[in-house]
């Protein structure tokens, strides 16, 4: 992190989503403009709070499934956000203390806690650079340089809740191939994405809120999803609701989410 970087001013006229994502999570790393934001979502679908939960609870059941089954042992994560402990390196290395993560975000708020994610195990390495999904190339250039991963061993690109926020005229089928290309056979796609598809009218209202904060947003069928694995092999139970994905065993007696709540599809593909 360089003191630039570090001095950079933070935009708190408007609301992030980065941000509002730690209000949904119960954090105390956002501002007043983007709780009131994140509030006006909450007054339109409760469920918000119980899909960031899943969503969070799905990448560690991801990144464990990789680490333990598949053998990856590298991870690009991009729209990080602000920490949230047990973050993906922790996941990881619990499990391959060898395990090497890089994450990327495009929200100066994230680099300020960047030291959280940069505690790795001494057998191995986490890293963050700032750059942004829209320019894959760009941020492809960025993660070389770091020389945290090597591309000639399978990576896992990390994607969740990110997808939602790149609309269909920025080409986000085209992104996540780019994202993908210079990973050779073996790496893996985890990626999870909020959707309509159950309650249309209360996800038409959350769209509204975000465009009028100034982030556009489309959320998107499951099939629409499904396409972000094209000419990936899906690992069971395909692309499925959040909390139906490989679940734990659930110790508790409380009520289960309901698929209107959790409102997410998520699935890993690998790279064949």
């Amino acid at each position: 992190m360089t003191n630039s970087q570090a001095g950079r001013d933070l935009d708190t006229s408007r609301p992030h989503s980065a941000r509002m994502y730690d209000y949904y999570l119960g954090g105390k790393d956002h501002f007043e403009v983007d709780k009131k934001a994140a509030a006006a979502v909450a007054d339109a679908y409760p469920g918000i709070f119980v899909c960031a939960r899943e969503n969070r609870a799905f990448m560690h059941r991801a990144t464990r499934v990789l680490a333990r089954e598949y053998g990856i042992r590298q991870w690009l994560d991009i729209g990080t956000g602000i920490p949230t402990e047990p973050n993906l390196h922790q996941v990881a290395q619990a499990v391959a203390p060898e395990a090497r993560i890089v994450y990327a975000d495009n929200d100066p708020l994230v680099l300020k806690y960047a030291e959280r994610l940069m505690r790795s195990t001494p057998e191995g390495r986490t890293t963050y650079i700032e750059a942004d999904v829209n320019e894959p190339e760009a941020l492809l250039e960025a993660v070389e340089a770091s020389g945290v991963l090597d591309f000639d061993r399978p990576v896992a690109l990390s994607l969740n809740a990110l997808m939602h926020f790149v609309t269909d005229e920025q080409d986000p089928y085209g992104i996540v191939a780019r994202l993908l290309a210079p990973f050779p056979a073996g790496s893996a796609l985890a990626l999870s994405h909020c959707t309509p598809d159950f309650d249309p009218d209360t996800w038409e209202k959350v769209t509204a809120i975000y465009t009028d904060a100034g982030t556009p947003v489309q959320f998107r069928a499951q099939k629409d999803v499904a396409r972000f694995f094209d000419g990936l092999e899906l690992i069971e139970p395909g692309v499925c609701l959040g909390h139906r994905w490989r679940p734990d065993t659930r110790t508790d007696e409380g009520p289960k989410p309901t698929d209107a709540e959790v409102s997410l599809w998520a699935g890993v593909g690998i790279k064949r």
